[in-house]
């Protein structure tokens, strides 16, 4: 058995399927125990030609052995097989449902944790949280509570017996048990600690796995196939070394429980076939007494394979526990109310931030409005800190009161939910689901692919409707991990027209046309203008051409508001920004020359 905070709910939970399956084991125990007197009437039978029942005595015929013994142990056996399936079925179902439970806890706390666990927490182990740890816990819960009420109640019923027939030959063959838990205590802590490094090591394999076949694209292009493989390899030796370690800790047990029973078999038959000899006992009052042994020997070696398996259990429930314990960063404070009918007005009042744990600040003393219905361009050299600016709207980061403003309220006096969805969000970082194009666009607005008009108006303002009817299934084509069936401009398009299938009050675009050709870029900077009329967006780039006809631009240099204004008034006026549109210019005409 297992426990801990996080499951100790579940035994109450499924507690009536635990009784029935306790019930059933009960039963199964008691029939198991009726079945080593059958085996020393036959043999009593066998070699007396008579039996003695209840203190009568009766002739050992066909009869007798045709309704005492046969159809005894047939019912028996019918009872036993029922009995087994009713308590496996009830332990094993328990255990699968809380582990299905505690899977679906810990998801729902993964959706809500801040961006910065994740930062620090990699996907591989996570993923071995989800698959390796949860299944060992899951075996712990099925598997462990039969052995525990089976050692319980097997071992006590068997030793009841054995000490009727004989108290001092069961206290010898008690002696070397007590033993053997001593040494399987012992070893048990040792294996712990040995199964927290195996998974350890699990967890870094899965990680680096996962890296690598998603960046599959990129070790091949740069031809270090051999590199990764040896760096798997120095992985996967660390991850044999751990699972052997472990496996030589269980061995050891085991052999330690062979050991110690073979130890006490020697003891029955010595000090058992001494009192044969002496009269005490006869061959059948033996061969019942070691039936009852053998009867205690599964209860003993259970308390070993227990042993083993909540030390692992332990170590996994422990890793789990450190996920469904790890609380978010971003929270909504008390009394936080929700943004209802947004308009999209934002103001900025002397901003500054840095990131948790660092000192440099990322951005310093921001202060501006961007009116409702406003279309602004956030544009700066690589570091200047536009990225960071959007991602404290979407409330990722924490900020002190008092700085950003939705429609006139502080954002920290509303809810976290209701600020991010008057935002629609096209991030750096392109993300596309491995479904199909249709549901990939759908999925800024919950997913919903009964409307088909909406889906193909969005993908035609995004400028990527032609390309998808160019696909053999169109809408319906699905895209590989992570969209990688789709080239970059395909990706940013399909991810701007999820992003206006939102249809949200403030659409936030980060860089995302770079790797959209101009004829394109024309085309959807001319959609937004025409969809967006009214409604506010942001527009971060690095190229000048795409924000210049945006209605006011904000220049950033080195996390501080450079200057405000039209493209005109900026070129005219901010030396750096005029520098920065001769210097693209030049690059253009560059570029142009060398064509």
């Amino acid at each position: 058995m297992i426990f801990g905070r996080h499951i100790n709910q579940y035994y109450l939970r499924y507690a009536p399927m635990l009784f029935i399956g306790m019930a059933a084991l009960l039963l199964v125990d008691l029939l198991q125990l009726a079945i080593p007197n059958l085996y020393q009437l036959v043999i009593n039978g066998i070699n007396q030609g008579i039996v003695e029942i209840d203190g009568v005595k009766v002739s050992f015929d066909m009869v007798f052995l045709l309704d005492r013994i046969c159809m005894p142990m047939t019912g028996i056996i019918l009872a036993i097989v029922f009995g087994r399936f009713l308590w496996r079925v009830m332990f094993f179902g328990a255990a699968v449902r809380v582990e299905a439970k505690l899977r679906e806890n810990m998801f729902d706390n993964c959706r809500w944790l801040s961006c910065d666990y994740y930062q620090h927490n990699k996907v591989g182990n996570l993923m071995s949280l989800f698959t390796n740890d949860l299944d060992t816990v899951q075996e712990c819960f099925g598997w462990g509570i039969m052995m525990f009420l089976d050692t319980l109640f097997l071992g006590a019923l068997a030793i009841a017996k054995m000490w009727r027939m004989d108290a001092a030959l069961t206290l010898l063959s008690l002696i070397p048990m007590v033993f053997l838990l001593a040494s399987a205590t012992v070893v048990g802590r040792y294996m712990m600690v040995k199964w927290d490094i195996r998974q350890e090591a699990f967890s870094k394999l899965s990680d680096f796995s996962q890296e690598s076949f998603s960046g599959i694209a990129v070790i091949k292009a740069f031809v270090k196939e051999a590199r990764e493989l040896l760096a798997f390899q120095k992985l996967n030796i660390e991850n044999e070394k751990a699972n052997i370690d472990h496996t030589k800790a269980s061995v050891l047990l085991r052999i330690l429980v062979t050991m110690f029973v073979e130890s006490v078999i020697c003891i029955i038959l010595g000090y058992g076939g001494y009192l044969v000899y002496k009269g005490v006992f006869n061959a059948g009052e033996l061969v019942e007494f070691i039936g009852y042994f053998n009867a205690v020997v599964w209860p003993i070696m259970a308390v070993s394979e227990l042993i083993d398996m909540t030390s692992r259990g332990k170590a996994s429930l422990n890793r789990i526990g450190e996920l469904l314990d790890a609380e978010p960063t971003i929270t909504d404070r008390p009394g936080a109310a929700a943004l209802e009918d947004a308009r999209g007005e934002i103001h900025f009042e002397n901003l500054c931030f840095h990131y948790p744990g660092e000192n440099r600040e990322v951005l310093s003393n921001i202060t501006c409005t961007i009116k409702a219905g406003e279309q602004v361009g956030i544009v700066g050299k690589t570091g200047a800190g536009k990225t960071t600016l959007v991602d404290l709207l979407l409330r990722t980061y924490n900020v002190d009161d008092g700085m950003i403003f939705l429609d006139g309220r502080e954002i920290n006096d509303l809810t976290i939910a209701s600020v991010r969805e008057i935002f629609a969000y096209v991030p750096q970082d392109n993300f596309l689901f491995s479904d199909t194009i249709a549901r990939n666009i759908a999925f800024g607005n919950d997913g919903n692919v009964s409307r088909m008009e909406y889906i193909e108006t969005a993908a035609e303002m995004a400028d990527i409707g032609e390309d998808i009817c160019g696909f053999t299934a169109g809408y319906d084509t699905v895209l590989g991990e992570r969209g990688v069936t789709v080239s970059g401009g395909q990706k940013q398009r399909i991810s701007i027209a999820r992003a206006l299938m939102k249809d949200a009050p403030v659409l936030i675009l980060d860089d995302s046309v770079w790797a959209v050709d101009t004829r394109a870029e024309r085309a959807i900077l001319q959609n937004l203008r025409t969809v967006r009329e009214g409604r506010t967006t942001l527009l971060i780039a690095h190229r000048i051409s795409t924000i210049e006809q945006m209605d006011r631009i904000l220049f950033l240099e080195n996390g501080r508001l450079t200057a405000v204004g039209s493209h005109k008034r900026l070129y005219d006026s901010c030396p750096s920004y005029h520098r920065m549109v001769e210097l693209q210019k030049l690059e253009e005409n560059g570029e142009d020359e060398n064509a």
